[in-house]
């Protein structure tokens, strides 16, 4: 599956802790082959057709996935990874 960035989500994705990069890019290969696998904890955001992920207790992240694609929209803490920041 090809990952796409949006220009937000790819600044924010570049000032993650590295261990933090390592766990999102583990979520990303998750949703390949279980898009509901339990450690992603996705939630299908109301009235659109993005998802919102989990990338660990504190770090989020909003996708949708298109054809062979993987859109990530927004990621970052909590807050951050809703557009909410």
């Amino acid at each position: 599956m090809k990952i796409v960035f949006s220009n937000k989500a790819e600044k924010n994705f570049d000032k993650l802790p590295l261990k933090i990069k390592k766990k999102t890019l583990k979520q990303f290969r998750l949703i390949d082959t279980d898009i509901h696998h339990s450690s992603l904890q996705t939630k299908k955001l109301k009235g659109t057709n993005y998802f919102e992920a989990r990338i660990d207790y504190h770090y989020r992240f909003v996708f949708r996935v298109e054809d062979e694609s993987l859109y990530i929209i927004s990621l970052g803490t909590h807050d951050e990874g809703l557009g909410k920041k």
